[in-house]
């Protein structure tokens, strides 16, 4: 795992612009602790930082190779899990390899099939390619989208990085957000290729982006198509688990210490179940870590999301899968903490608000990188077997909007409501999601034989395989980096996507339950509570001192009247909040406050031109 960053400048040399160059990389630091290099020639620069997971001595980047035509020059970040086959198959055609690495695989895949090499290849990825024999700049992300990258076309060539910062560190690149930056930032919609800072782009999953001097073009290398679905519920079943056994295989290669992340949930475990017993073939034990908080087991108060703590589950499946198991314990005074908070800003680029369910993330990931380099996440099953409330929920599945805001309103409140009244009328978030809802249906393929009960369904799933996951995706990928530690998605390998996809919701629900599919695939891995277990979302803190934490901290943001976070929050709204009598212990109850510092820190940090006309 890397972080990479670039610049094709077709009118200069750039090898003159080296300092411009490194302050760019160095941005990505934080992706790759391990090493750092840059490369320029031409009218083309490339910086790449390495987290060394696969052939530590022998991946270093950038990496060329010479033709007589010309250069061609890789950055890449991620991994690549068939590259053991790619490679004998490139040999078999006369290539000749002088690393163990994944990224030579990928670069000399380009040179033998150019641009259509991401259709061969399983991973998660992001990379760049500079080809001088064309004078062309090849950009490439995974099929769902679990590493980020960025670009900023200019007016003869283009930016480009795994993250914004790194772009926003060229002097070409403007800090600014306008408008319509902001209904993308305070929405739950994640448009397609935006990036909320102005003139920026974000790769799409599944997307070539090309640059030459004629201009940008991109075209998709893959979309989720709507396919029959001709196997019965065994023949499902029993094909689910063996992709997962292949899946989880392949993601346990590494050269560097590994581990799950578990939560005690019917994903995690299946996937740490299925981890522990691959590498007990070897003598081997997987470790895994699981987030809680102090006092939470013995003091948990059941709501309407989460009907049970996580601990005893956690515990359940460490004994039964004999795991090396540790839980790191959060207390109130670090969630609330803003030095934190202004890391997870930092790791994001923009406030975008999950409250303590993002610190207490980077604070896991931070904890579990002192031990380990790579870990495993059951991260986006709930997307591709059906594991939300808003699938079963009646208002949530017949809403002409994302089904997901029907919830998100419900349970965890309007952190919108803490604005301006003036912004919110300029902004007009409603119209706003409302357009982005009817872009992301249109156009859905229906099976000639599918119900209209059916198809509401395909639509529901497309609607969190293409844009709600992507917005989770993101945000354990910057987490997970922000501190070097390496996270992958068994979930996201695309052919367990295409394949459940397509099963008719009567199948991925045929007990009348979450994720039938996956519980009855990996039925004999899991303890028998977890197996009985409800769906139970990624853990939030009750306790109030974290709530009266936020309190104080928004007394001392009112008495800087003139910070310029008065631009978009209103000053009554949030003293209302700040002085409220009673315990803020939900998460409704303190997400207006959230919002609002966490708006003051991302101010503080970036001070970008908010054009607000």
């Amino acid at each position: 795992m890397c972080g990479i960053v670039g610049w094709v400048s077709f009118d200069r040399e750039l090898h003159t612009e080296s300092p411009t160059l490194r302050a760019m990389t160095e941005t990505m630091a934080c992706r790759g602790p391990d090493d750092g290099d840059i490369w320029a020639r031409g009218p083309a620069a490339l910086g790449h930082r390495r987290l060394a997971v696969i052939d530590l001595p022998g991946g270093r980047q950038p990496m060329t190779a010479d033709t007589p035509d010309g250069t061609v020059a890789l950055v890449y970040s991620g991994e690549t899990y068939n590259f053991t086959e790619l490679r004998r198959e490139l040999l078999s055609l006369g290539h000749h390899f002088t690393t163990r690495s994944d990224t030579e695989v990928v670069l000399r895949g380009y040179l033998q099939w150019g641009t259509a090499l991401p259709g061969h290849l399983n991973g998660m990825f992001a990379f760049a390619v500079w080809d001088a024999r064309l004078g062309r700049l090849t950009l490439v992300r995974d099929r769902m989208g679990v590493k980020p990258l960025y670009y900023l076309p200019t007016r003869d060539g283009v930016l480009f990085g795994s993250e914004p910062k790194a772009i926003l560190a060229n002097p070409l690149a403007p800090a600014r957000v306008r408008l319509d930056g902001l209904r993308e930032l305070f929405t739950t919609v994640k448009t397609p290729g935006h990036a909320v800072w102005d003139g920026m782009r974000e790769v799409e999953p599944g997307t070539v982006v090309t640059v030459d001097r004629a201009g940008v073009g991109t075209h998709a290398y893959w979309r989720l198509a709507t396919r029959p679905h001709p196997d019965d519920r065994a023949a499902t079943i029993t094909t689910v688990r063996a992709l997962l056994d292949d899946i989880v295989r392949r993601q346990l290669v590494s050269d560097v210490p590994l581990c799950t992340l578990l939560s005690g949930g019917l994903d995690s475990s299946a996937m740490t179940a299925l981890a522990s017993r691959h590498l007990a073939e070897h003598g081997e034990r997987v470790r895994s870590f699981a987030v809680d908080f102090a006092g939470r087991t013995d003091h948990f108060v059941a709501d309407d999301l989460r009907g049970t703590p996580d601990a005893p589950f956690v515990h359940d499946v460490a004994r039964t899968a004999r795991t090396e198991h540790q839980d790191i314990v959060l207390d109130a005074q670090a969630l609330a903490d803003p030095g934190i908070r202004a890391r997870v800003i930092r790791a994001r680029d923009l406030p975008i608000g999950f409250g303590d369910m993002d610190t207490s993330l980077l604070l896991l990931f931070r904890a579990v990188r002192d031990q380990s380099t790579v870990a495993l996440s059951g991260e986006s099953a709930d997307e591709v077997f059906g594991g939300y409330l808003q699938f079963f929920d009646e208002a949530a599945r017949s809403a002409d909007t994302f089904p997901w805001l029907v919830r998100f309103g419900r349970d965890f409140g309007d952190d919108t409501a803490v604005l301006r009244p003036d912004l919110t009328r300029a902004l007009d978030l409603e119209t706003y999601v409302a357009d982005a809802y009817h872009d992301a249906v249109a156009g859905i393929e229906r099976l000639d034989t599918e119900s209209d009960f059916e198809y509401r369904m395909r639509r529901i799933c497309l609607l969190h395989l293409t844009r709600f996951v992507r917005i989770l995706l993101d945000r354990k990928d910057r987490a997970s980096m922000a501190v070097g530690l390496e996270v992958r998605v068994p979930f996201c390998d695309h052919r367990l996507v295409e394949y459940v996809y397509n099963a008719p919701w009567a199948l991925k629900s045929f007990d009348g339950r979450e994720k039938s599919l996956l519980r009855e695939a990996t039925a004999d891995l899991l303890p028998g509570s977890v197996y009985r277990r409800v769906k139970s979302p990624y853990p939030s803190t009750q306790d109030p001192a974290y709530g009266a934490a936020l309190q104080e901290q928004a007394r001392e943001l009112l008495a800087r009247p003139g910070h310029p976070v008065f631009d978009l929050v209103d000053r009554e709204r949030l003293r209302s909040a700040a002085h409220r009598p009673e315990p803020v212990s939900t998460q409704a109850a303190r997400r207006g406050l959230e919002r609002a510092l966490d708006l003051a820190l991302w101010l503080d940090l970036y001070a970008p031109d908010l054009s607000l006309a």
